[in-house]
Protein backbone atom coordinates (compact mmCIF):
# COMPACT_ATOMS: atom_id res chain seq x y z
CA UNK A 1 0.00 0.00 0.00
CA UNK A 2 1.58 3.25 -1.18
CA UNK A 3 1.18 6.74 0.25
CA UNK A 4 -1.48 8.96 -1.29
CA UNK A 5 -0.28 11.90 -3.38
CA UNK A 6 -3.07 14.32 -2.47
CA UNK A 7 -4.55 16.18 0.48
CA UNK A 8 -7.64 13.99 0.87
CA UNK A 9 -10.38 15.11 3.22
CA UNK A 10 -11.81 12.25 5.28
CA UNK A 11 -15.50 12.76 4.55
CA UNK A 12 -17.10 9.34 5.16
CA UNK A 13 -17.85 8.97 8.85
CA UNK A 14 -18.39 5.87 10.95
CA UNK A 15 -21.67 4.07 10.04
CA UNK A 16 -21.94 5.86 6.67
CA UNK A 17 -23.92 4.00 4.00
CA UNK A 18 -21.80 3.67 0.84
CA UNK A 19 -23.01 2.29 -2.52
CA UNK A 20 -20.84 -0.40 -4.14
CA UNK A 21 -19.71 0.14 -7.75
CA UNK A 22 -18.80 -3.43 -8.74
CA UNK A 23 -20.60 -6.70 -9.50
CA UNK A 24 -19.65 -8.53 -6.29
CA UNK A 25 -23.27 -8.98 -5.16
CA UNK A 26 -23.31 -6.23 -2.54
CA UNK A 27 -25.29 -3.06 -3.30
CA UNK A 28 -24.85 -0.91 -0.15
CA UNK A 29 -22.32 -1.29 2.68
CA UNK A 30 -22.07 0.36 6.11
CA UNK A 31 -18.64 1.58 7.22
CA UNK A 32 -17.49 -0.05 10.48
CA UNK A 33 -13.84 0.95 10.77
CA UNK A 34 -10.89 2.29 8.80
CA UNK A 35 -7.79 0.12 8.62
CA UNK A 36 -4.53 1.82 9.61
CA UNK A 37 -6.32 4.93 10.85
CA UNK A 38 -4.30 6.67 13.52
CA UNK A 39 -6.19 9.28 15.49
CA UNK A 40 -6.72 10.92 18.84
CA UNK A 41 -8.30 8.82 21.57
CA UNK A 42 -12.11 8.61 21.33
CA UNK A 43 -12.25 10.40 17.99
CA UNK A 44 -14.63 8.73 15.57
CA UNK A 45 -12.90 7.25 12.53
CA UNK A 46 -13.51 8.61 9.04
CA UNK A 47 -12.45 7.47 5.57
CA UNK A 48 -11.55 9.12 2.28
CA UNK A 49 -10.53 8.08 -1.24
CA UNK A 50 -8.04 5.20 -1.29
CA UNK A 51 -8.68 4.05 2.30
CA UNK A 52 -9.11 0.38 3.22
CA UNK A 53 -12.22 -0.07 5.36
CA UNK A 54 -14.14 -2.82 7.16
CA UNK A 55 -17.83 -2.74 6.30
CA UNK A 56 -20.99 -4.79 6.68
CA UNK A 57 -23.25 -5.48 3.71
CA UNK A 58 -26.66 -3.84 4.20
CA UNK A 59 -28.28 -4.48 0.78
CA UNK A 60 -27.41 -7.06 -1.84
CA UNK A 61 -27.65 -10.76 -2.58
CA UNK A 62 -29.01 -12.90 0.29
CA UNK A 63 -25.65 -14.70 0.43
CA UNK A 64 -23.74 -11.41 0.81
CA UNK A 65 -26.06 -9.67 3.29
CA UNK A 66 -24.95 -9.34 6.93
CA UNK A 67 -21.35 -10.27 6.07
CA UNK A 68 -18.36 -8.22 7.18
CA UNK A 69 -16.15 -7.43 4.18
CA UNK A 70 -13.08 -5.36 3.33
CA UNK A 71 -13.58 -2.53 0.84
CA UNK A 72 -11.76 0.45 -0.69
CA UNK A 73 -13.25 3.91 -1.17
CA UNK A 74 -12.90 4.89 -4.86
CA UNK A 75 -15.10 8.05 -5.04
CA UNK A 76 -16.27 10.72 -2.60
CA UNK A 77 -18.54 13.73 -2.93
CA UNK A 78 -16.47 16.05 -0.76
CA UNK A 79 -13.83 17.76 -2.87
CA UNK A 80 -10.15 17.24 -2.14
CA UNK A 81 -7.00 18.92 -3.41
CA UNK A 82 -4.21 17.39 -5.45
CA UNK A 83 -0.67 18.70 -5.16
CA UNK A 84 -0.81 20.32 -8.61
CA UNK A 85 -3.59 22.59 -7.29
CA UNK A 86 -6.61 20.96 -8.94
CA UNK A 87 -9.63 20.12 -6.83
CA UNK A 88 -11.51 16.89 -7.48
CA UNK A 89 -15.02 15.88 -6.43
CA UNK A 90 -17.40 13.21 -7.69
CA UNK A 91 -21.19 13.16 -7.90
CA UNK A 92 -21.49 10.24 -5.46
CA UNK A 93 -19.62 8.14 -2.92
CA UNK A 94 -18.59 4.62 -3.97
CA UNK A 95 -16.58 1.62 -2.76
CA UNK A 96 -15.20 -1.64 -4.17
CA UNK A 97 -15.53 -4.88 -2.18
CA UNK A 98 -12.29 -6.87 -1.85
CA UNK A 99 -11.60 -10.59 -2.00
CA UNK A 100 -8.55 -10.36 0.30
CA UNK A 101 -6.58 -7.66 2.13
CA UNK A 102 -3.98 -7.49 -0.66
CA UNK A 103 -6.34 -5.34 -2.72
CA UNK A 104 -7.81 -7.80 -5.22
CA UNK A 105 -11.46 -6.91 -5.98
CA UNK A 106 -14.20 -9.51 -5.61
CA UNK A 107 -16.09 -8.27 -8.67
CA UNK A 108 -14.89 -8.30 -12.27
CA UNK A 109 -16.41 -5.02 -13.51
CA UNK A 110 -16.08 -1.56 -11.96
CA UNK A 111 -18.85 0.91 -12.86
CA UNK A 112 -18.15 4.62 -13.19
CA UNK A 113 -15.04 6.71 -12.75
CA UNK A 114 -12.31 5.74 -10.26
CA UNK A 115 -10.09 8.28 -8.50
CA UNK A 116 -6.43 8.30 -9.56
CA UNK A 117 -5.35 8.16 -5.89
CA UNK A 118 -7.16 4.84 -5.41
CA UNK A 119 -5.61 3.29 -8.54
CA UNK A 120 -2.08 4.40 -7.58
CA UNK A 121 -2.43 2.90 -4.13
CA UNK A 122 -4.20 -0.35 -5.12
CA UNK A 123 -2.93 -2.01 -8.36
CA UNK A 124 -5.70 -4.63 -8.31
CA UNK A 125 -8.31 -1.92 -8.78
CA UNK A 126 -6.22 -0.20 -11.45
CA UNK A 127 -6.36 -3.34 -13.62
CA UNK A 128 -10.19 -3.30 -13.74
CA UNK A 129 -10.75 0.47 -13.92
CA UNK A 130 -12.04 1.74 -17.26
CA UNK A 131 -12.22 5.46 -16.38
CA UNK A 132 -9.54 6.98 -14.13
CA UNK A 133 -10.00 10.62 -13.09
Amino acid sequence: MKAVKARIVKSLNHAALIPVCDNSGAKVIRLISVKGHKTVRRRIQAAGVGDLIKASVVKGNPTMRKQVVDAIIVRQRKEYRRFDGTRIKFEDNAAVVLKDEKGNPKGTILKGAIAKEATERWPGIAKLATIVV
